[in-house]
């Protein structure tokens, strides 16, 4: 029962969902509507599991010790704060909640983008290595559009953002749409694989 029960909702809801884009009307609207607020009232309670578990596996990292065990407790510090000044003073412009988001967190996010780059950088090194043809084409491809999406390669020869724009239109554009179509396909093999019980790895099976 401790599967059945799981794998039997998972039925009904995955099936509710799917019917719904085909026929918006009652019952099936309406039972899409309900599961929709269900989800967010579960979505709640999710978010105070997940801050529960943080704060679990920190404050074992920080009781014995661990290695880092320093920026567990910023971390927690941190989530703190937020909490308290968010709930005590609310997050309006004005608050503590507001000064400390734009003046904290903001810069800080800020920096890890930035650091980001070199890690771009780094990974762009490695990748563009001419070591067989589809290396070499992706290199070209690469340079031809940094160089059109810079001054420089526009004063060196003026096709060079032409030449980038058909790049990033034609091929760039075929191989996103070809990825999604990939990625459509895994999510509905995957959803009806999970409607229908085969995959059970969320249950804790295998």
């Amino acid at each position: 029962m401790r599967r059945q029960i799981p794998l039997a909702i998972t039925l009904v809801v995955g099936l509710v969902m799917v019917v719904q884009y085909f026929v918006p009307h009652k019952p099936v609207g309406n039972l899409y509507d309900l599961f929709n607020t269900w989800a967010i009232v579960i979505f709640a309670f999710a978010i105070v599991l997940g801050v529960g578990n943080l704060i679990k596996i920190h404050g074992d990292r920080i009781y014995r010790l661990e290695r880092g065990w320093g920026y567990s407790v910023l971390l927690l510090l941190g989530l703190t704060v937020m909490i308290i000044t968010g709930i005590g003073w609310g997050i309006e412009p004005g608050t503590s909640f507001f000064y400390l988001y734009w003046h904290l967190y903001v810069p800080m996010s800020s920096t890890m983008f930035a650091l980001l780059a070199f890690f771009i950088a780094s990974a762009s090194y490695r990748a563009f290595r001419a070591r067989n043809f589809e290396a070499f084409l992706l290199l070209i491809s690469a340079v031809l559009v940094m160089l059109g999406r810079v001054p420089m390669g526009k004063a060196l020869w003026g096709q060079f953002p032409v030449i980038a724009d058909w790049i990033m239109k034609v091929p760039n554009t075929a191989g996103q749409r070809a990825i999604m179509i990939g990625i459509a396909l895994g999510v509905v093999s995957t959803s009806l694989r999970i409607i229908l019980g085969i995959e059970r790895a969320h249950l804790g099976g295998e």
